[in-house]
């Protein structure tokens, strides 16, 4: 075994504040097209996931959302986790604390901190994609759970409850309800 030291005395993989062992890095990998696990969305939509919390060590989430024209989720709240949104295609309007609309078409982005209420909709005639990135991690577990209740459209006591374990409170309706086009 060697005694190699890094600039300052550390030992390598070892954590300059405190000299510990730095968590083992995750392996780089990479997710080709069409690959991933696809789970139909308390909505009726498609996510497949990209990245998880095992590949990611839990640094983060990669999702890619595929949305029907009008729909979306009812407004909820990340207690944990920012969001980030990247439209992949299509036209989606973001509502976030509490009003603010925001516009975001084929190659714009949209983000949303924890603890900001928020919703989206597909404004769009054809079906949308969007990547999700959330950081930290965990996101893919609400949708593990809520897909394994499903076929069909899930009910707002089932989605409170799958939410309220997976750290996402459901505080009101879809912005295609609240706020019609």
């Amino acid at each position: 075994m060697s005694d190699t030291r890094l600039a300052g005395g550390l030992a390598p993989g070892s954590s300059p504040g405190t000299g510990a062992r730095v968590p083992t890095p995750v392996a780089p990998f990479a997710v080709q097209p069409g690959e991933g696990t696809a789970l139909e969305t308390p909505t009726g939509d498609v996510v497949t996931i990209k990245a998880a919390t095992r590949q990611t060590n839990g640094s983060l989430t990669v999702l890619e959302l595929v949305i029907g024209p009008g729909k979306g989720p009812a407004l909820h709240t990340h207690l944990r986790e920012d969001e980030l949104w990247y439209v992949l295609d299509g036209v989606f309007r973001f509502k976030a604390d509490g009003g603010a609309m925001l516009r975001v078409p084929t190659g714009g982005m949209a983000f949303g901190p924890r603890g900001t209420p928020h919703a989206f909709q597909n404004i769009g005639e054809t079906p949308g994609r969007l990547l999700v990135i959330t950081t930290p991690s965990g996101l893919e577990r609400f949708f593990e759970e809520s897909a394994a209740l499903l076929p069909g459209p899930a009910g707002p006591e089932v989605l409170t409850a799958v939410g309220h374990a997976n750290w996402v409170e459901f505080t009101g309706p879809p912005v295609g309800v609240s706020d019609p086009l």
